[in-house]
């Protein structure tokens, strides 16, 4: 609980006029918590930036806020900001092309533990992915935890944040991108080709990728598994599917 109480406070801003200034210095917004109930002009002006920038909008008790605040003085509004700038995909093509490589992209659906996002971070920059795509909604943001746990990898790979997941792959097989997705039915890794321009969509550990998601990939990617238990830790699955990626790459 202290570990998630110094994450909220790590990188908040509390109070109406605090919030708008905040918004209209640019400053990137990963989302708003609103009291219920609140609907006076500035609200309205925090609501209206938010939308401009698709900006997530969470509404929240009274208490809810009163025990996220800090300085007892949220006026009923409290703005998580990012650690980090987000990307833009075309930042992660241009990556790709000044490598003189085929685009190799991570997408993630449901990775809502900021350790795992860090960790992912961190192996798509080994891995020599060109970046990193999440969700707006039901997915962590660049916060501190995410920064650290990534050792640095923040500062060279690309992460761009998307309205629409599935929409995005869509978009993106139009440009020449192929789509894999981890799933435990899916078809053997070793057994699938997987060199090219590529996504690899990874979902959380208990949900998996989502359905809508997943029917948007070409392939399904397993991975061979001999213990007791039936499934891998998303950042570790990422990991092995990434690297069978570099394998095939490499060959």
């Amino acid at each position: 609980m202290e570990e998630i109480k110094q994450r909220i406070n790590e990188f908040t801003i509390e109070g109406r006029n605090a919030v708008i200034e905040a918004f209209r210095a640019g400053r990137p917004i990963d989302k708003v918590y609103i009291q219920d109930g609140c609907q006076d002009g500035p609200i309205l002006t925090i609501k209206r930036e938010a939308r401009k920038r698709d900006v997530l909008i969470k509404y929240a008790a009274k208490e809810r806020l009163d025990q996220m605040s800090e300085t007892g003085k949220h006026q009923g509004v409290i703005a998580c900001a990012a650690a980090y700038e987000y990307a833009e995909i075309e930042d992660m093509f241009r990556l790709a092309e000044q490598k003189d490589e085929p685009p190799f992209f991570v997408l993630l659906d449901n990775i809502e533990d900021p350790h795992n996002l860090g960790a992912i971070i961190r192996t798509a920059n080994l891995a020599g992915a060109h970046g990193v795509i999440i969700p707006k909604n039901r997915a962590a943001g660049l916060t501190a935890v995410v920064a650290r746990t990534s050792a640095g990898a923040l500062n060279y790979t690309p992460v761009a944040k998307v309205t629409n997941l599935a929409k995005t792959i869509e978009e993106l097989k139009e440009k020449g991108l192929w789509f894999v997705c981890a799933d435990m039915d899916g078809t053997r890794m070793y057994d699938l080709d997987l060199k090219g321009p590529i996504g690899l969509v990874i979902g959380s550990e208990g949900d998996g990728v989502g359905r809508l998601v997943k029917e948007k990939c070409d392939m399904t990617a397993a991975i061979p598994m001999k213990g007791d238990i039936d499934s891998l830790n998303a950042s570790v699955a990422a990991g092995v599917l990434a690297y069978e990626i570099v394998r095939q790459r490499l060959m």
